[in-house]
This record gives C-alpha cells, structure tokens and sequence, in this order.
C-alpha cells in the first residue's frame, strides 16, 4: 500500500510499504477518510516521546473507512462494515481502570498509521473503542470522531450548564469544537484567537456569541470581564493553546467560585505561577482533562450522527495522500483549520 511514513522531525515519505495482515482480534480498515490534527504538527515539527515508538513510523490517527479483513475471533464486525475507530483503547485491569479512569490507563497504546490506504486497527480497540457508523454519515464527518470525544470528555468534565459563561482562548479546532459544545449545552460562549480563519469559524461553526481578535485586543482580560453578568468575571475559563503563559492570564478571567479548565497541554517540563491568595480565598476551582475514554467516543459519534455539529466546515480543504507534508506546512504557517486526506483520490 502506499502511506506516510514517519522517519523524524520534519521528515516524512510517501512509499510503498507491506500492509499488516490481521492478527487475532484485529481489523483492517481501507482508509476512506482521514484528517490532520494540530498533535500531527507538533509531532511532525519536534516528535513525539509517546506516540512514536519506531523509526520508521505510521503517521496520523484520526480516520474513518472500510472493513477491508478481519483476523480470527473477530465477531462484531465483517469485511464491507463502515466503521471508525479510536486511537487508543483502555486495558480495563490497571489500577486506574479498576476505578473507571480509563484515561489514565497505565497500558493506553496509541494507534498510528491514518496516513495510509490501509490501517490494522489492533483487537482492544477493535473490541473497545471501534464503532459501525450510521448509514447517512459521511466518513468525513465521521473521521472527527476522535477529536471531538476529547473535547467532549472535556466538556462533560467542566460541568458546564445552561446560562454559565463560558470563555475560550485558542480557537483551532479542539477550541472551536469546545465552544460549539457549550453552546449545546446552553451557555454564553464568548472566544478569543487570532487567526482571520479561525475566528470567522467561530462565528460560522461554534456560532460563539462574543469574539475578541487578539492582533487588535491583546490585552482581553477588562473585555472578556466586560461580557460577564455585573463584570464579575467568567464563571468557567478554558484555555486551549498550551502556553504557560496562557495558562497565567487566563487564571485572572474567572470570578470568584468559577472554574478554570486547563485544557491545552503544555510542552513538558513547563511550570507556571499563580496568585495562592486569590485561588484560595476565591475559591477557584482549576482542572485538566487529557485524552478519552470509549464513553465519550461513542458520545462523540452521537453529537455527530445527530447533525448539531456540521463539523465538516472546519475542513480546510481536501488532499491526497501524498501531500500530506503540504499540509503540514499549511498548518505551520497558520493557513488552515483540518486537511481532510482522502488515500484514494
């Protein structure tokens, strides 16, 4: 088959390499539909420490296709079934998965290899986190299943309800798909970014009630104050970006006995300073989420089969499988939201 495969830091192919016959338990999908993802840039610009293991390595992880084999046991799904599948699954016998914090599961393998015409998906996530799609589902839209469950994890994790306000700095497509889910759940979503692309999607796909661009506001703090009930700050702040210095500023926007979600994450070994005084006396609640769990990507399947998120206008435009690197460079320069590569173009 023809794939991309990853060799190191700004330096991906396209070949031709041997598909992976399916093992027990296993599956593989014909790759109808995959998309870039901003963890694909960051990986493509400086590596990985956990998603890439081998040299050479499959790339990409989001994606939707056929059932092309099944290995031997394989009993939920046949050759011919429109499926997607997740890029991990839980191992459900490691402490955190004895208390249903599948998330954090000491054994959680990530699933590489969506930048290919084939990919063998392995028997736990063919068992726990692999879905049939519905008949009417694009595999485009289906393909933003993976994304979107790690913000709903996020989402369901705020307690974000109706009337609260809610503010987002960092408006690439997690941050878009955050906002459109607050709106779903009946908040006021005021955003901030700076992109012209991105903060027209904020209008057109998280339809956002309040949008501050920060090439002409750079200081946000008095206007995203200014959108609140009496002035009083935000009563839940997300910070989608993974800057620390993000991380600071938007600890200053939430009022007291509001929530400040951390929900970009920062490069390694990166450390930030907030005011003790004012987290403690203000009761500000501060939480993180990272990653998914097969609840909230079936979750994530059902916002999407149900149409309340047209997620395919964050698509940017659409590639073949072997400019891939194009559309890596496209992101670097801040020139799109998702590629959607489609392997048999």
């Amino acid at each position: 088959m023809k794939a991309i495969q990853y060799y190191g830091p700004q330096n991906i192919k396209y070949e031709e390499v041997m598909v992976k016959p399916p093992e027990e338990g296993e599956v593989v999908v014909k790759v109808m539909a995959a998309l870039t993802c901003g963890t694909d840039v960051k990986t493509y610009r400086r590596g990985h420490p956990v998603l890439i293991k081998n040299i050479p390595s499959g790339f990409g992880h989001e994606f939707s296709g056929i059932v092309e084999k099944v290995g031997r046991g394989v009993e939920n799904f046949k050759r011919g079934d429109r499926v997607v599948a997740a890029n991990s699954a839980p191992c459900g016998d490691c402490f955190y998965c004895r208390r249903g914090e599948y998330n954090l599961c000491e054994n959680l393998d990530l699933l590489n290899g969506a930048y290919a015409e084939y990919i063998t998906v392995p028997a736990r996530i063919v068992e726990k986190n692999m879905l049939i799609l519905p008949d009417n589902l694009s595999f485009e839209c289906a393909a933003f299943c993976e994304p979107l469950a790690n913000v709903v994890h996020g989402v369901e994790r705020s307690g974000i309800k109706e009337g609260d306000t809610v503010g987002i700095i960092g408006i690439g497509p997690i941050g878009l798909m955050f906002a459109r889910l607050a709106k779903l759940k009946g908040a006021r979503v005021i955003v901030a970014g700076r992109n012209p692309l991105k903060l027209k999607m904020a209008e057109e796909f998280a339809y956002s009630d309040e949008i501050v661009d920060l090439k002409k506001y750079p200081n946000p703090e008095k206007i995203f104050k200014a959108f609140t009930e009496e002035e009083k700050g935000l009563d839940i702040a997300v910070e989608c970006v993974g800057l620390p210095e993000i991380w600071e500023r938007i600890f200053s926007f939430v009022r007291p006995g509001g929530t400040v979600h951390f929900f970009g994450g920062c490069k390694s070994g990166s450390t930030v300073t907030f005011d003790t005084t004012r987290m403690h006396y203000d009761d500000i609640t501060m939480m993180s989420v990272f990653h998914h769990t097969p609840k909230y990507f079936r979750m994530a399947l059902d916002y999407i089969a149900s149409g309340k998120l047209e997620v395919e206008k964050l698509i940017t435009d659409t590639l073949p499988l072997e400019m891939v690197e194009y559309a890596m460079q496209q992101h670097i320069d801040g020139k799109a939201i998702k590629f959607l590569i489609k392997p048999w173009q």
